[in-house]
């Protein structure tokens, strides 16, 4: 515990200072993003002694606050998302200082390294909260800071309405969650979280409340992690905010939903059976859609924030077929389920970090990050497009990296499920095995896409010049976690292990590793690591051999056929919305297809030009929330006839409330002898 409070301590007096060196940027930032590094190595070392060694550190303080304490513990489960954060922290702060630096002479440094540390430090404090007040304290604290971070560039339009959907879904998970600590302190007589078991077992909290937590928990932490339909802040707040905010909110902030979804699950050992099938059935509607949208989407961020969606959904798939498996008491389906959830949410946080920071490599080399202007990056920024390749092959699910894995855990879940039942369960867990292949083969094409497009072929905009890689400061973090995501995809047995003391707390199994059931996730993991071994064996067999063939070889110099035109140019090239035109057309529904307009040509002899205008908006966010909030803003817009900005009118308005507020009072006293 001291080496935690080291780290918080490090992070904020660290923030503070660089808020204090604000008129100068190089100060700035190297006592921001210094400070973010030593205090998350701090971090990280007590993380990894909680997970070695197991058991709980905590620390409880008296608080003058009613119904509060300052009572923080450091338990398997909180150093399991623990580590991941001070991961990728620290290599984001390092990205981030030579990133940020580009701004020097249009914006203060200061306030942005202050808000980071701080997120970095409030995040910490919702994983080993263990009060109420305490940990909602540190859930506004942690929202507040990212917004303001989102809102870096607030001088963009887009900027400031992105900014603004991700303060308001946070201030509505915020009001939820209030009620769920309202209905979990009043069943248990207290806000600390250790009260909280005992009042499920006891049956303090009734059916009826235990359900009704549930709900609030699902949609309040829910609305954190992305679950569709309440998804809509996240593709349009992870684009707006500098690239290593992006990496942080993408890989650690969004999963502070499911880890408040598993810390629930730590009070409520026996939720009632319809939470699995819930989370279950959200987690595929969500992969799906997500998938569907970054398909489509021709910014490269705005791309990987709906992949972060389509990801959210397999985690949160994955734990509902572990809570099945719970209901359904099929240790084998529990364990397959629960495990490749956790795991996937490690490997999510590098893969997905490892992206964003490609995607502003590129932004910071090039000046865009639309990927229709872009081509042919591999040749330009070496380093930068090999990473993203490799992120892309793992986050699209491929062996030989991580994210193959965790997706196969999946599989092997659903299949041993449809194989422990004879009922209709197993014909869904069939249909499930085909629409997780569905996705997969979405994201597959998804990638190849992104790669393709961005990486290869040539420049599609002329004005796109002077690229150049970034420094290594940039692509030091970024080779970093490749190398990460490469050594888990190798010995995922090895990470997988690390998890027990999170599985008992999860699923309530003492003697786990000695049971017969735990040789179900443990031999699945040795065979998809042996699989990623051969296969990267292979591949760099192959590319050893084909570089040494070629390595002396001088083939004749001759242009590029251009398919019968005399002068090909860069517009013949695929663009990413023709590339996944058939799909798009074909195999999606129609709600989620792209509005296209054209305007052809007309004549023999058209004097005019032909226009085309494809656009990929979000269902969701088109026809339900859009319309909602623009119906109620015109009613409420009505209302400001009562504004009228004179204090007498004001004073009227109050007399005239405390008037009709005593003659109610007066009238149940007259008719109902209500006090």
């Amino acid at each position: 515990m001291l080496l935690f409070l080291l780290a918080i301590a490090t992070l904020l007096l660290g923030g503070g200072a660089a808020y204090l060196y604000r008129s100068s940027a190089k100060a700035a930032t190297w006592v921001g993003a210094g400070t973010a590094v030593l205090g998350s190595v701090f971090g990280l070392v007590s993380a990894f002694q909680a997970l070695a060694h197991g058991g709980t550190d905590g620390l409880r303080l008296a608080w003058s606050i009613p119904l509060g304490s300052f009572y923080i513990e450091i338990d398997p489960l909180t150093a399991f998302f623990m580590v991941p954060l001070f991961v990728l922290a620290p290599l984001a702060a390092l990205y981030g200082g030579n990133y940020l630096y580009a701004y020097k002479e249009k914006k203060s440094l200061g306030p942005p390294w202050f808000l980071y540390n701080l997120l970095i430090a409030a995040i910490a404090m919702v994983f080993v909260a263990r009060n109420g007040i305490l940990f909602l304290m540190a859930w506004e604290i942690m929202a507040l800071s990212a917004y303001f971070l989102v809102c870096f560039e607030h001088e963009k339009e887009s900027v400031r309405k992105a900014g603004w959907a991700y303060l308001v879904a946070s201030h509505i998970a915020f009001a939820l969650l209030i009620v769920a600590f309202v209905l979990l302190g009043r069943g248990a007589g207290t806000l600390d979280f250790d009260q909280f078991p005992n009042a499920f077992s006891s049956r303090s909290i009734g059916w009826a409340t235990g359900n009704t937590i549930w709900i609030l928990a699902i949609i309040g932490f829910g609305l954190k992690a992305g679950f569709v339909p309440l998804h809509v802040w996240l593709p349009e707040a992870h684009p707006a905010a500098p690239s290593h905010v992006s990496a942080v909110m993408s890989g650690i902030l969004i999963k502070t939903g499911l880890y408040g979804l598993l810390r629930l699950l730590t009070f409520d050992r026996t939720p009632a059976p319809w939470v699995g099938l819930t989370l279950a059935g959200l987690g595929l509607l969500t992969a799906f859609l997500g998938i569907a949208m970054a398909l489509q989407q021709r910014d490269i961020k705005r791309v990987l924030a709906y992949s972060s969606i389509e990801n959210m959904g397999l985690i949160a798939f994955s734990m509902g077929l572990g809570l099945w498996g719970m209901a359904q008491r099929l240790p084998e389906v529990a364990l397959l389920g629960m495990t490749g959830a956790l795991l996937h949410i490690w490997n999510h946080a590098l893969m997905k970090g490892l992206l964003f920071l490609s995607a502003g490599s590129i932004l910071h080399g090039t000046g865009t990050k639309d990927m229709e202007r872009l081509g042919g990056l591999l040749r330009l920024m070496p380093f930068t497009g090999s990473t993203m390749i490799l992120g892309s092959v793992a986050l699209a699910a491929l062996p030989p990296l991580n994210g193959f894995v965790s997706k196969w855990l999946m599989y092997m879940s659903l299949m041993k499920y449809s194989m422990a039942t004879e009922t209709a369960g197993s014909l869904m867990a069939h249909f499930g095995v085909g629409l997780l292949a569905l996705i997969g083969g979405l994201s597959v094409v998804t990638f190849v896409r992104l790669t393709g497009i961005v990486l290869l072929g040539a420049p599609r905009d002329k004005t796109v010049t002077h690229v150049h890689e970034s420094s290594k400061w940039m692509t030091g973090p970024m080779q970093l976690l490749a190398l990460l995501c490469l050594v888990i995809a190798v010995i995922p047995q090895r990470t997988a292990g690390l998890f027990g003391g999170v599985l008992q707390q999860m699923i309530g199994w003492e003697g786990m590793h000695s049971s017969p059931e735990w040789e179900w996730p443990s031999a699945s993991l040795e065979i998809a690591g042996a699989i990623n071994a051969w296969t990267l064996l292979a591949v760099l067999t192959l590319a050893a051999v084909l570089w040494v063939r070629t390595r002396r070889f001088v083939g004749p110099q001759a242009s590029t056929w251009g398919c019968g035109y005399v002068r090909p140019t860069v517009r013949m090239q695929y663009t990413g919305r023709s590339f996944v035109e058939m799909i798009a057309e074909h195999l999606l529904p129609r709600f989620l297809r792209p509005r296209t307009r054209r305007e052809a040509p007309r004549g023999l002899f058209p004097a005019g030009k032909a226009d085309f205008e494809s656009q990929s908006p979000d269902p969701v966010d088109q026809k339900v929330y859009a319309p909602f909030f623009c119906y109620w803003a015109d009613r409420f817009s009505r209302l400001r006839i009562l504004q009228q900005g004179k204090v007498h009118v004001y004073l009227l308005y109050i007399m005239f409330t405390v008037v009709l507020a005593l003659a109610w009072a007066s009238i149940r006293t007259w008719f109902w002898g209500v006090s």
